[in-house]
């Protein structure tokens, strides 16, 4: 576990705000990618260093997951990418109690994929928490019908986006504003002492990314 600076080295952690955990896939998440750079722009971040991120194991990254999480003094906010994806939902009922809401971007396709074999089958239980699945039409690592499925199995609205790729910077995703909004609307929804929030109905929104329209 690895605590996130924040906007400033100084800005202490808010008390009341759930903790944001970044949940990164396999090889890790580089400097450049928008996980990165949420990481230092949330002051209740905190990023979920692996040990291996080359051969990853379930049991290693779920126990590693399931640790931070109940580390944290509040239930939990996830901002998951790839196979961080695919170990939030391996986490255990019990750990998942004490999630509030997650952010699954791009998920992974371990059943087609070697290396990653261990951590299938995916789970298709719905997930006990509001969740929001992220997909691209072009990702090279899981076919959008197979992101679908997953968010229909865990429960998940589902926002499709056309010729994202892996959602990553090499398919041109640096900040990622649309995440950003996604994440922000998450907090908002499920921010404590806020019983008048607005629910953020998106169930599927489709999302055409070179000429910035969307339509649900």
């Amino acid at each position: 576990m690895t605590r996130c600076p924040g906007p400033t080295e100084s800005q202490p952690m808010n008390p009341q705000a759930a903790p944001v955990l970044i949940v990164s896939g396999w090889r890790n998440s580089g400097p450049g990618h928008w996980q990165h750079q949420w990481c230092t722009q949330l002051p209740n971040a905190v990023w979920v260093e692996q040990d291996d991120w080359l051969a990853p194991t379930r049991q290693a990254w779920v126990s590693r997951l399931a640790d931070t999480i109940t580390a944290q003094a509040r239930p939990v906010i996830l901002v998951a990418h790839s196979l961080g994806c695919i170990t939030v939902a391996h986490l255990p009922p019990a750990t998942s109690a004490m999630v509030k809401a997650a952010l699954l971007v791009a998920p992974a396709d371990p059943e087609r994929r070697g290396q990653l074999a261990d951590f299938a089958p995916v789970p298709y239980q719905p997930l006990p928490y509001r969740s929001i699945v992220v997909a691209s039409d072009n990702d090279p690592f899981c076919p959008v019908r197979l992101a679908t499925a997953y968010s229909r199995a865990w429960g998940s609205d589902l926002v499709k986006l056309v010729g994202a790729g892996h959602i990553n910077v090499e398919s041109g995703h640096g900040h990622w504003p649309l995440g950003w909004g996604l994440l922000q609307a998450l907090q908002n929804e499920t921010a404590d002492n806020d019983p008048d929030a607005a629910p953020l109905y998106i169930h599927q929104m489709n999302i055409q990314t070179r000429t910035k329209s969307f339509e649900i």
